[in-house]
């Protein structure tokens, strides 16, 4: 997959940019607060229509407009893409593939893969669990338009959940949904912990043998997937999982309504990392949670790899400033084959990258 061009309007510091990329290594320098993160968040918004960090898109557009225009000439599967996504205060965003207005950000899913890597990606495994969580969806639903869609309506139904909760001892009518609300939680739940109990089997076979290799073998990783306590069969039927979800909902349901909030379902699931047996968050060095976090990465780029038969697309925004020099080598080695981004406040050398181009950035203009 590669991105051959990308056209930004009044996207974050953007005026406007039209740049080209190389199909291999692109280096983008220039020192902070100039645009670089911006530009990387740019594409990898153009494969999942979000943002990692900025919780409404109304925080992606310029200040003093009110709207923003992302464009990007996209080869993937053989064929030519032109992606594009047009967002405004106050009004919904629209997405188009090739003219067509999509339905929903799940039509994105297979057009532009992306694996993005930021210097807060090394500090995954320490963080709380809706870090790990962001991890998986923001894996699951460039690869499965269906999750994408069930994490939407999950969140939607969520909100107006929570709503109920908080507000029913002052209405108590609105008890009256809250049935409704239940089962339709439990089935697209049901649907999030099908996808991500699969997910996690697969890279419980692709991180241990990086991370392996990245320790010199002296470490061993392993993953497992914390979801609802009677989800006895994760990676079971959704039928199946469904039912233990409901069972569940019905034991906290006067718990739920004594806290005013939700005690139930897939949004408190968590990956857990163990190196040689103990848990990483709480016994870990810095130095270990840092090759888990990378291995984590690079090995979700070997199942996009292994699902699509096309590299995604790698961005790598500052991170081997944050590396010694033996990561740094380790990553470069790993990531031969497709199209890279990386960004970096001094010169890096294009001959340990192999051919491509170098950009200098300042102040949302990108020269070469």
């Amino acid at each position: 997959m590669i991105v051959r061009a990308l056209s930004l309007d009044f996207f974050r510091n953007y005026l406007h940019l039209e740049a080209a990329f190389d199909p291999g290594v692109n280096v983008i320098c220039g020192d902070n607060a100039q645009g670089k993160t911006n530009l990387l968040e740019a594409i990898a918004y153009l494969s999942t229509a979000s943002s990692h960090r900025a919780r409404y898109d109304r925080e992606l557009i310029q200040f003093g407009v009110d709207h923003a225009f992302v464009k990007g000439e996209i080869s993937a599967r053989g064929r030519d893409f032109t992606l594009e996504a047009r967002l405004g205060r106050g009004v919904r965003r629209q997405l188009f593939s090739n003219g067509v207005r999509l339905k929903s950000a799940g039509e994105l899913s297979g057009v532009l893969n992306t694996v993005l890597f930021c210097p807060e990606d090394l500090y995954l495994i320490r963080e709380g669990a809706a870090v790990r969580r962001r991890f998986l969806d923001g894996c699951i639903c460039q690869l499965r338009p269906k999750y994408a869609e069930a994490l939407a309506e999950y969140r939607r139904l969520y909100e107006h959940k929570t709503r109920i909760l908080r507000d029913w001892e002052e209405h108590p009518s609105l008890l009256d949904t809250l049935d409704e609300f239940n089962l339709r939680m439990a089935q697209t739940g049901a649907m999030l912990i099908h996808y991500r109990a699969h997910f996690v089997k697969r890279l419980r076979e692709v991180t241990p043998p990086i991370h392996r290799d990245f320790s010199g073998g002296r470490e061993k990783l392993d993953l497992q997937y914390e979801t609802v306590s009677t989800v006895t069969e994760a990676e079971g039927s959704v039928r199946q999982i469904l039912a233990q979800l409901l069972a569940h909902q019905e034991s906290h349901r006067r718990a739920e309504l004594e806290a005013r909030q939700c005690l139930s379902g897939p949004h408190k699931d968590d990956l857990t990392v163990e190196l040689d047996g103990v848990p990483a968050k709480q016994f870990a060095s810095q130095g270990q949670t840092r090759t888990a976090a990378l291995s984590l990465k690079l090995a979700s780029r070997e199942l996009f790899f292994q699902e699509t038969g096309e590299w995604p697309v790698l961005l790598l925004d500052d991170v081997l400033s944050e590396l010694d020099r033996r990561r740094q080598e380790f990553v470069l080695q790993r990531i031969t084959g497709g199209q890279v981004f990386i960004t970096c406040c001094e010169e890096l050398g294009l001959e340990r990258l192999g051919a491509g181009r170098a950009f200098r950035i300042q102040g949302g203009r990108l020269a070469e």
